[in-house]
């Protein structure tokens, strides 16, 4: 087991600013550093879930542009950034005014991750590993939740939970670039970019991301 998740993301990734968001600085992955040469194999050995927090994955790339690109629809709002990996829309809502953001994840190594990239962006940013969908949404202003289609059961449960989150009064954003189990009723489109993602990470190295709010 990796008793410093700190020391470890800081010698297997390398401080970089994803393609579509300049303006920020994460601790990533790519074809340069260790982590990404590291098997599934080497990993499970590490005791390593799989790595998403190394990753700018299209769907929170586009809900970051936007949040930067739309600091008047942030300022002064409580943000949860769902399922939040490297923390990248979190960092972002900060950036552009929020009055506070929450990093939520269940794998608790993004929360050195999140710490490290927070730090490197001179934001604060907090962090739960409780799983949210277990409980009714805590009481915020934004929810913004990027890439959470990639599985029918999981994608099924988020959108009824950020539904009703919608519900009792929080504004959603979504972020996808068109996974399969994307809903295709109750969005309203905000946004369309087209997203640069690290070579042999899609299937495409540059998706159509949509930024998308739950509701009419």
């Amino acid at each position: 087991m990796i008793a410093d998740r700190r020391a470890f993301i800081l010698e297997h990734t390398r401080l970089q600013s994803p393609p579509h968001v300049p303006e920020l600085r994460l601790c990533l992955a790519d074809d340069a550093t260790p982590l990404w040469r590291l098997t599934e194999a080497e990993l499970e050995a590490l005791g390593l879930p799989a790595p998403f927090w190394a990753f700018a994955w299209a769907g929170g790339q586009g809900l970051a542009r936007y949040v930067l690109d739309h600091p008047g629809e942030i300022a002064g709002r409580r943000v949860i950034d769902f399922a939040a990996g490297s923390g990248l829309a979190a960092i972002a809502a900060m950036r552009a005014g929020a009055a506070s953001a929450l990093a939520a994840d269940i794998d608790d190594f993004c929360a050195a991750a999140v710490a490290l990239n927070a730090e490197a962006n001179g934001v604060e940013v907090s962090f739960t590993a409780r799983d949210l969908l277990d409980a009714p949404a805590p009481q915020t202003d934004l929810i913004l939740a990027g890439d959470i289609c990639y599985e029918a059961a999981l994608a099924d449960r988020v959108i009824a939970w950020l539904t009703a989150a919608r519900a009792r009064g929080a504004r959603v954003l979504i972020g996808d670039p068109g996974r399969t189990y994307f809903p295709n009723t109750g969005l309203t489109r905000l946004a369309e970019y087209r997203t640069q993602t690290p070579r042999g990470l899609e299937d495409q190295e540059v998706r159509r991301t949509g930024v998308w709010e739950l509701g009419p």
